[in-house]
């Protein structure tokens, strides 16, 4: 199965060629960048697509691990809506499981990728600068290629978020769930996981069946379950009027931000409300019965972190210390475009941000014409539903409807 779509042959890469390369670069192969290239490439645009696919998945996530997410909303989009998970199973010869596991995903991914036979350069982009009304893109083996418009849709790996009590401390020693760790490396260790969140507890678990002494250390009085009022998903028209098939976000609320456009009208304060309590700390209820045998400590902070020869010393704010081998954090992460270093500065400084996120208009644009940003980096702009998966839809039809509305003329 492949998408009826237009295939761009990749034109020579000269720098004095007055033609941009392509219409639309994507840096970063992930769901959103896939999608992506799926819309752009079926309006019969030029696309390459940068990196590798399904890399912060496939090497920075901790393996074993399951999709939060539920299937319904674990399909990456397509214009043709034939590309999903369901599809890749039914070709792989692998059984539906109601929790999906990372491999399948990472899989799906590159099964989605070569389906789109996406024009695809794995060499990484080193600098995006503006020159008039095009782009170039400086790649890692220094050759460049220019483009007319630049979708960013790079990931959150640059935004993990490590509490200034950790900084400076060996990466030996304290890690982040993004850092693609091996919990086989921790069997017997002493392991403080730090943060109450999904990533935060699903590795606690993952350690302790790696037999690792694990013991979560929490800032909330007590852990939180997604859908811990499992019978308000039970009352058939009335839950389908509280919560969307995509499950983010409380009851009300869910249904509310599976409206991205209409999210982007609400005023932001009110919006940035809606957006945190979306997404606030919490795990899915399936992992309850792995973390029984382990260390919970609730209420507490760590005020400072040293190293003592082999061990590192923790001071937690109820007065505790705490001596451990490793600290592995799952405390999430912040947006901060500024990390994207691909971005050059004189690129940067024009991009108009708050808090860190890019302000994006329809079509998901930037204050740069022609630079878009797609995942994380949209949520402040146009709500939660950007962190998920889920959200490649709502993305990939803005950016297809805006590149339709505004063809470059070719020259």
């Amino acid at each position: 199965m492949t998408l009826d779509v237009a295939i761009h042959q990749p034109i020579s890469r000269t720098v004095d060629s007055k033609t941009p390369d392509y219409d639309a670069a994507i840096i970063g192969a992930g769901p959103y960048g896939l999608s992506a290239a799926a819309y752009l490439k079926r309006l019969g645009l030029s696309v390459c697509l940068f990196g590798e696919p399904m890399d912060f998945w496939a090497h920075q996530m901790p393996a074993g691990m399951l999709l939060r997410s539920p299937r319904a909303a674990s399909s990456i989009a397509d214009p043709r809506s034939v590309l999903t998970l369901e599809a890749y199973e039914a070709s792989a010869g692998l059984k539906a499981e109601s929790r999906v596991p990372l491999g399948t995903f990472v899989n799906y991914g590159r099964w989605f990728h070569d389906e789109i036979r996406a024009g695809s350069d794995v060499t990484h982009v080193r600098t995006v600068v503006r020159e008039n009304s095009t782009f170039r893109l400086t790649l890692q083996n220094k050759m460049s290629v220019t483009s007319r418009r630049v979708i960013v849709a790079a990931g959150i790996r640059r935004f993990a978020r490590v509490p200034k009590v950790f900084a400076g401390l060996p990466p030996s020693r304290v890690s982040h769930c993004y850092d693609g760790v091996d919990v086989s490396d921790f069997k017997d260790a002493r392991v403080a996981v730090i943060g109450a969140g999904q990533s935060a507890l699903e590795s606690a678990a993952l350690l302790h069946e790696a037999r690792a002494e694990v013991e979560v250390v929490a800032r909330i009085a007590r852990l939180r379950w997604i859908g811990r009022y499992p019978r308000l998903h039970r009352l058939g028209p009335v839950s389908r009027i509280l919560y969307s098939p995509y499950d983010v976000g409380p009851a009300g609320i869910s249904r509310l931000v599976s409206w991205p456009k209409l999210v982007s009208e609400i005023p932001m304060p009110l919006r940035d409300a809606i957006r945190t309590r979306a997404v606030r700390s919490a795990g899915s209820p399936w992992l309850a019965p792995r973390l029984k045998n382990v260390t919970i400590s609730t209420g507490c902070s760590i005020r400072s972190a040293r190293l003592l020869g082999d061990e590192l010393e923790l001071n937690l704010s109820d007065g505790s210390k705490k001596r451990v081998d490793r600290v592995l954090l799952g405390t999430g992460y912040q947006v901060d475009v500024s990390r994207y270093d691909f971005l050059s500065p004189a690129l940067l400084s024009n991009v108009r941000r708050l808090d860190g996120y890019p302000v994006l208009a329809n079509g998901l644009c930037s204050s740069v014409p022609g630079l878009h940003f797609v995942g994380a980096p949209a949520a402040k702009s146009f709500g939660p539903l950007l962190y998920f998966v889920a959200g490649t839809e709502f993305a990939s039809r803005q950016l297809a409807s805006h590149m339709t509305l505004n063809r470059v003329p070719v020259a």
